[in-house]
């Protein structure tokens, strides 16, 4: 049905006139999105026109929301190639009447919904935009990333309107949000990101080079001496100048500033609105009316003017927030080169035919033909061919794989050598590489623990500033020195300038999206950031032994005859028998006899005992292989066999006894190896302040044989699945924070239980969903590069609240005057804005330094 559904969706191009902005795209992509049968709605706003996917949806439904009251754009069915027209990034949101009415169609489902958000300036903006959301029926949890300009929306099983969301973002204050997901999501938002860095240089460029002129005619009234021209004609030609820096390269603060105003908010462009307005506004009027202030404050017959100083701030809060955005979009450009990796067509055998396809038209059950030199589409399951595959996007592991019929292969990796012909098993969002990008995303877009003091102090660190801002003025209009007007005046720009909380809303997500991103590129997922945060600070690990400590897959090291009996005689009589058997074990001993070049013989009978053993008959012979008391249950002695038994159990290995003809005649030794790496990965772990420990369901003298060859001193053995979450609690009641490793289903509960579970990619998806970390292919060593990673990040994260707090701190009573009455010493408001601009960038650029992070060369 699912394919079919498919299979009928369609597109269709409108082109739509009047947009002029990013919210008149999103206000196009609303609109859209409430006809019913569409599925989704792509603006491109360069261009003028919208993309529709839908299943049937009429063209005249699409073109008639246009035509609702309130509506300014207008729209036709494109057959041509559309002019690119300018695109600016801030709007005022659409009035509430032209919203568009919610559909059953636009219902989210249960689950996790993200969402870009454009339009926010600082950490103030993050919390009006999250406590919208949050407030909207059906949201349970909403996490918005200003780094990465996302929000994250976690819905209840009743799940919630898209419109309503979007129309709750636009209505915090001067945002936009649309949909964010599918393969093109995150290709739209760095698009959107660019467009908006392109709008931000232009305004940057212009504003820069008026203020030039500026700086230039003010400069000497600041060093103490005049052009030949007149004071009021210099003014008039600054007052000139600065019209088109306030008009248009200011203008998204003003508006910004008028949104919040009118939803009793405030955030950075209140500051930056109020500070620069302020400046302006008393510069303009005492250029054209400087009777109104008193004679004192006239020199020459003209009043001191700051219009250097409102162009100046302009100009360089601009530098920072172009810098900003591109910094912004280099911490989150991994998912946008993970999504890079999934080749754009496919191969498929379709009716007898080779035709090339879009990835999407992909469908469980095609069978899909890879070349040498390709990638592999999306997942699947090797019918024909044989070839090596480097699956190192995901493994981590350089050498390539051998891979032939019935081998898996997965979605992005790539071909090396040979062609094979695979059937599709995973497409679209089920993809391996599908779910990294999702929890890449999730990470991103989730909060630290750490964030939440950040999050409470902006949610009223602007209004307090202005608060701050309105006492200086009016203590310095009462006892600062002449003119007061002036002295007051630029302490209140000074103050309202470098008081802006940018740096605070980025010290945490910048640094939290590029380890996340980091993360995926040394095959660790972190599923969110509080995660991350957990790992980092981490003091004990359990390790679960089969398959995380050992490989999980037996193999027969040995095979050792009792008596006159000849080995291979043995080992053949014992492989036929186990020839039907579906224990793991049993498949070690065929591999094994196999390996040694022995061909074993079809059983003619077969009983299985579990957990005890096996009966057989092969070659008219009675074969019996298990355990002692298996053996002794059936009269047969195994006293001969107590020495091999007991030097087996000591190496950590399992001991299989055979018996011929109700005679005891050989033991089978078969071992799950330990993990290469495993003993440097825990060694490296205490290194680092780690306690140990080994959990598993295997008798206590094997599991500590195994333990004490990776260097484990600490073993909780004999542990019944049931029971493995007890062994964390255990460890959580001495006060330690536990990390626990797995890969079984039976680990899941010990997964949940521990402050952070650890899921090995190579295990099942039961364990890997109870994970908060998962890391890709089996390697325990990326345990550790995934330790240092989150303590790098944490100490990132330290260092940049650090110096973000501490500049405001420092920064606001300096900026207020507080050492001029012993100094004589006062901040200028443009070197405010220049301060405040750079404490931003140096910020990201901190957090940018977690890119360079290198795993431990083992």
């Amino acid at each position: 049905m699912e394919a079919k559904k498919a299979r009928e969706s369609r597109r269709l191009t409108i082109r739509v006139e009047g947009m002029t902005c990013e919210g008149c795209a999103g206000s196009v992509r609303a609109l859209l999105s409430s006809v019913p049968l569409v599925e989704s709605v792509e603006v491109d706003l360069a261009a003028g026109q919208a993309v529709v996917q839908h299943r049937g949806a009429a063209v005249e439904d699409l073109l008639a929301v246009f035509g609702r009251e309130g509506v300014r754009y207008r729209a036709r069915p494109s057959h041509a190639e559309p002019e690119e027209v300018e695109a600016y990034p801030v709007a005022a949101p659409p009035k509430e009447e032209s919203r568009p009415l919610a559909t059953p169609e636009s219902r989210t489902e249960h689950g996790t919904l993200h969402l870009a958000v454009t339009g926010m300036t600082c950490a103030s903006c993050v919390a009006k935009v999250e406590k919208a959301l949050a407030a909207r029926p059906g949201v349970a949890e909403a996490s918005v990333s200003f780094a990465a300009g996302t929000a994250m929306i976690r819905t209840t099983e009743e799940g919630t309107d898209l419109a309503d969301l979007i129309a709750a973002v636009r209505k915090a204050g001067a945002y936009e949000a649309r949909p964010l997901g599918g393969e093109t999501g995150d290709d739209e938002l760095a698009a959107e990101r660019e467009r908006a860095a392109r709008i931000l240089r232009r305004r940057f460029l212009l504003s820069l080079g008026f203020t030039i002129p500026i700086l230039l005619l003010a400069m000497p009234s600041m060093l103490g001496f005049r052009w030949p021209i007149p004071e009021r004609a210099n003014q008039l030609m600054q007052l000139l100048l600065i019209l088109p820096v306030m008009g248009w390269a200011a203008a998204p603060f003003f508006r910004g500033f008028a949104t919040a105003t009118r939803n009793r908010t405030a955030d950075m462009n209140s500051l930056v609105a109020i500070g620069t307005g302020a400046a302006f506004l008393f510069s303009a009027v005492g250029t054209l009316a400087p009777s109104l202030f008193p004679a004192s404050m006239r020199v020459h017959g003209a009043i001191h003017v700051y219009f250097e100083t409102a162009a100046v701030i302009v100009t360089l809060i601009l530098m920072g927030r172009l810098l900003e955005e591109r910094a912004k979009g280099r911490a989150s450009d991994a998912i946008r080169r993970l999504i890079g990796l999934q080749p754009r067509t496919a191969r498929v055998r379709r009716d007898g035919r080779e035709v090339d396809l879009p990835i999407g038209e992909v469908m469980p059950g095609d069978l899909v033909l890879v070349r040498p030199g390709e990638k592999v589409p999306v997942d699947g399951e090797i019918v024909e061919g044989t070839s090596h595959v480097d699956e190192s996007m995901v493994t981590g592991e350089p050498m390539p794989v051998g891979k032939g019929a019935g081998d898996a292969v997965i979605g992005a990796t790539l071909n090396k050598n040979g062609s094979f012909v695979f059937r599709a098993t995973r497409v679209g969002r089920e993809t391996v590489l599908a779910r990294i990008v999702e929890m890449v995303r999730s990470a991103q877009g989730s909060k630290a623990p750490v964030q939440r003091l950040v999050d409470r102090v902006a949610a009223v660190f602007v209004p307090v500033v202005i608060g701050i801002a309105c006492a200086t003025l009016v203590i310095w209009l009462l006892l600062g020195p002449e003119p007061r007007l002036a002295h007051a005046l630029a302490k209140f720009v000074a103050v309202l300038i470098i008081a802006c909380p940018c740096a605070l809303g980025l010290a945490t997500p910048t640094a939290i999206t590029v380890a996340a991103g980091k993360g995926a590129e040394i095959g660790v997922l972190f599923r969110n950031a509080q995660s991350l945060e957990t790992l980092g600070r981490a003091e004990a690990a359990i390790l679960d032994k089969t398959g995380t400590v050992t490989k999980g897959e037996p193999e027969l090291v040995g095979v050792e005859a009792l008596g006159d009996r000849e080995e291979a005689v043995i080992l053949r009589l014992a492989a036929g028998a186990e020839a039907r058997s579906e224990h793991p074990l049993a498949a070690a001993v065929l591999a094994g006899a196999r390996a040694r070049g022995v061909e074993p013989p079809e059983p003619e009978r077969f009983e299985a005992f579990p957990g005890s053993g096996i009966l057989a008959r092969v070659d008219s012979r009675e074969i019996r292989i298990g355990s002692r008391d298996f053996l002794e249950s059936d009269g047969i002695s195994t006293a001969a066999a107590e020495p091999v038994l007991r030097r087996e159990e000591s190496e950590g290995r399992t001991a299989a006894l055979v018996a011929i003809d109700r005679l005891l005649a050989g033991v089978l030794s078969i071992a799950d190896p330990v993990k290469e790496g495993a003993g440097e990965a825990i060694a490296a772990l205490a290194a680092r302040g780690f306690v140990v420990s080994m959990q598993t369901g295997d008798a206590r003298r094997t599991a500590e044989a195994v333990a004490a060859r990776v260097g484990i001193d600490r073993v909780f053995a004999e542990v019944r699945p049931e029971d493995k979450a007890a062994a964390v609690r255990a460890l959580q009641a001495e006060g330690l924070r536990v990390l626990m490793v797995g890969d079984g289903i039976n680990d899941a509960p010990a997964l949940a239980q521990a402050d952070v579970g650890v899921a090995i990619g190579t295990g099942t998806d039961v364990a890997i969903e109870s994970a908060g970390v998962t890391l890709l292919g089996g390697d325990l060593r990326r345990l550790v590069d995934a330790v240092d990673l989150s303590r790098r990040t944490l100490r990132t994260i330290r260092q940049n609240l650090f110096w973000a707090f501490i500049y405001n701190v420092l920064g606001i009573p300096i900026a207020a005057g507080v050492l001029y009455p012993l100094l004589q010493w006062s901040l200028s408001p443009m070197i405010a804005a220049f301060a405040m601009a750079m404490s931003s960038v140096s910020v990201v650029s901190n957090s940018l330094r977690l890119k360079r992070f290198q795993p431990k060369p083992w």
